[in-house]
């Protein structure tokens, strides 16, 4: 039974008075003479660029953003077991949203309701311990989701990969909505569902981006609510107070050119000649690896992607990095002063974005990125400037065009950011790191196998935390490694079927030699990034197992064989991996393929092969894409199969249309278990495409590995025979 459409609330609006009627007129525009304040102390959105503003000061204060920031301790990548698991417990969470909705009332926040995502100021899917804040309030630690809590009710939103995740670890103060799910309202419709008419939702401007807010504003209309941004305070910060972890400020450090390839001055060139051709003065960058990569940084603040908490500003004759200066080296601000960066504080960001605003200068903004507080800043920056706020700070009407819902002038060019494709297509060296760390990382897994599987045949009771934990130990010893590229899936049997599913050490299973094993992995080395999993058998698997581990593989090598034209967008190879299961009636609720960065995050835009639609860009040369196929059977098993792709011109005899076409390139280099495989069901070409693959795994990862190690891979990737 699909819980999310049975909990779903129907609405009593006729019995409720309207929200706006709990509450006293409040001062939106109202500042505070301290340093730490802004002159923005929150502001309703209920009305584009700040319509509904009554007043304005006479003086600006200095705009900041809030930071994380603190002398004291660091974040650093950990192993599986020394990591505090998070129970579920219905005191405690029921104590913290007594505690949130107590703020509801307070004054200068009088809200009904507060959204609360998973991201970061950035919108970075991983984020640092500190700005955990869904995770905190509702005890879901899964990456993907978004609460909200009314002053009686609260709801979390996750997709398809954390269904039984958030099933374990969410108490019963909770509703779980699985969103995608036939009948599952939307955030803003099960808002529109439960509020009364004329009630105030309350957001964090800086958790979301200018399109996400703008979106809900929109959405919550219909039924006469009012989006509140509260720009000085996070409701759930607190309520969080002194327990909450303290933020990362481990140093930046370069990378060095012979990894990234091309020098930062001609990257910083080759994106001014795009702000040029635009007819801008200056882009905001906010995404953090977009910042690492144009800069040739890396940093450490968030486990497991190798990114700085920064923003950046580059102008026509200039550029501003905002970041913390107790993290920039001798090194670091050395290449920064090469390059003619120069340095600010990284809560000075929305200061020096009125300025630019005052100064009339026109921005690029990727508004789906850039978060509501720098967009609205700079928006109601520029029509102050030009006039449209009189004295009073009233907006004049007259200037209002539903456009861009601002004005009729043009407050910057919203597009999306020139260095998401740039970055997305690799260059040479990129290319020959991400090469050569895959064969590390495959050298690495390798022996983690052949010693599991040893310790398995000898009845060696391991746990999937400590079987993570020794992978993690075999990385740790290649040249390069610097961490994981995500917390390792390790699912024994009806773990596997957790799509994201995170072995805790106090609730973790044994690795069971009769079920499925599922490891999901990566690593990040100075070079590269990588990104696999294996699904493996230690015992003898179910016919039914064999089955579906079959139709998985036919669909992994659909994907791999696939030759396409130019501009193809990657939803269109999604069928190419399904298309075996469809035919018995069986799918997985996740896409076939990521993006990936090059010694970057591990889940990189904008490509993907996915059955969302949606994304229409098409693959090119040099991008990198996983492959991996699924298929789970919840509280049973579950099943993947992972490789990465380069994207690659393919030599066809024939051009239709005058294009080229591509292909991939196989930089995934571990055995696959044969005796998954049910050779009954697999074609001629399917048999030859794996042994071709085997025979490619033992010449690339052979002279890297000895002993047990290698004996493994022989046996490994020995050549099947089709009956």
């Amino acid at each position: 039974m699909e819980v999310a459409a049975v909990l779903r609330t129907t609405p009593t609006t006729t019995t409720m008075p309207s929200c706006s009627s709990l509450y006293n007129p409040i001062n939106l525009s109202k500042s505070h003479s301290s340093s730490s304040s802004r002159c923005l102390h929150y502001f309703s959105s209920s009305v584009s660029s700040f319509l509904n503003l009554k007043k304005q000061p006479n003086t600006s204060s200095k705009l900041i953003v809030r930071n994380c920031s603190s002398n004291e301790s660091t974040i650093s990548a950990k192993p599986s077991s020394e990591i505090r698991k998070t129970k579920p417990n219905k005191d405690v969470d029921d104590d913290k949203l007594v505690a949130l909705r107590q703020l509801f009332v307070k004054p200068g926040i009088g809200i009904d309701a507060y959204i609360i995502p998973s991201q970061d100021a950035h919108q970075s899917e991983f984020i640092a311990e500190c700005f955990s804040r869904r995770a905190y309030i509702s005890g879901f630690t899964g990456s993907a989701g978004t609460a909200v809590v009314t002053r009686d009710k609260a709801a979390l939103w996750t997709d398809g990969r954390y269904f039984l995740q958030a099933e374990k670890q969410l108490s019963p103060s909770w509703l779980l909505m699985r969103a995608g799910n036939y009948g599952v309202p939307t955030t803003t419709e099960w808002l529109n569902d439960v509020l009364a008419p004329g009630c105030r939702i309350g957001i964090d401007p800086f958790l979301f981006s200018s399109n996400e807010a703008e979106e809900i504003k929109q959405e919550i209309s219909k039924h006469n609510h009012e989006l509140v941004s509260l720009y000085d305070i996070n409701l759930v910060d607190q309520i969080w107070k002194e327990s909450r972890p303290k933020p990362p400020l481990e140093p930046i450090r370069v990378h060095e050119l012979r990894y990234a390839g091309v020098d930062v001055s001609t990257k910083l060139s080759n994106l001014r000649s795009d702000l040029v051709e635009a007819g801008c003065s200056a882009i905001v960058i906010s995404m953090l690896d977009e910042i690492a990569w144009l800069l040739n940084l890396r940093g450490n603040d968030i486990p497991h992607s190798p990114v700085m908490y920064a923003y950046l500003i580059v102008e026509i004759d200039g550029a501003k990095l905002f970041v913390d200066n107790l993290k920039v080296t001798p090194d670091v601000l050395a290449h920064l002063k090469h390059s003619r960066v120069e340095l600010r504080p990284y809560d000075s960001i929305l200061s020096e974005i009125e300025s630019l605003a005052k100064q009339g200068r026109q921005l690029w903004l990727d508004t789906s990125r850039v978060n509501a507080a720098i967009v609205s800043t700079y928006r109601f920056g520029k029509n102050r400037a030009s006039g449209d706020i009189g004295d009073k700070g009233q907006v004049r009407a007259e200037r209002h065009d539903r456009s861009d819902g601002h004005t009729g002038r043009p407050a910057g060019l919203c597009r999306v950011s020139p260095i998401t494709s740039a970055k997305a297509v690799k260059n040479y060296a990129e290319l020959q790191g991400m090469r050569n760390s895959h064969l590390r990382d495959a050298a690495a897994l390798t022996q983690f196998w052949s010693w599991l599987e040893e310790e398995i045949h000898k009845s060696v009771v391991l746990t999937e935390v400590e079987v993570s934990d020794k992978l993690l130990e075999f990385r740790s010893k290649q040249d390069g490694f610097l961490d994981t590229s995500f917390d390792t899936i390790s699912g024994s049997g009806a773990n596997g079927a957790i799509i994201h599913y995170k072995p805790e050490p106090e609730s973790c299973d044994v690795v069971d030699a009769k079920k499925l094993f599922l490891l999901d992995s990566g690593g990040q080395y100075i070079d590269g990034t990588t990104d696999i999993t294996r699904t493996v058998h230690f015992g003898e698997p179910t016919s039914r197992q064999k089955e579906c581990f079959t139709r998985v593989l036919q669909g992994h090598i659909a994907v791999d064989q696939a030759v396409f034209p130019e501009n193809t967008p990657g939803f269109v190879l999604d069928a190419f991996a399904r298309s075996a299961l469809w035919k018995v009636g069986l799918d997985y609720r996740h896409g076939t393929g990521h993006g990936v960065g090059a010694a970057l995050n591990v889940h990189e835009g904008p490509q993907s092969i996915s059955f969302r639609f949606g994304n229409m860009t098409p693959l090119l040369k040099g991008m990198i894409v996983s492959n991996e196929p699924g298929y789970y059977e919840d509280h049973s098993f579950g099943i993947r199969i992972e490789n990465l792709l380069i994207v690659k011109e393919i030599n066809t005899p024939n051009h239709f249309g005058g294009i080229g076409y591509l292909g991939f390139e196989n930089i995934t280099f571990v055995p696959i278990q044969a005796k998954l495989v049910d050779l009954s069901l697999m074609s001629a070409a399917e048999v030859d495409w794996l042994n071709n693959y085997h025979s490619q795994v033992w010449k690339k990862v052979s002279p890297l590995v000895e002993g047990a190690a290698s004996k493994w891979l022989w046996d490994n990737t020995q050549p099947l025979v089709k009956p």
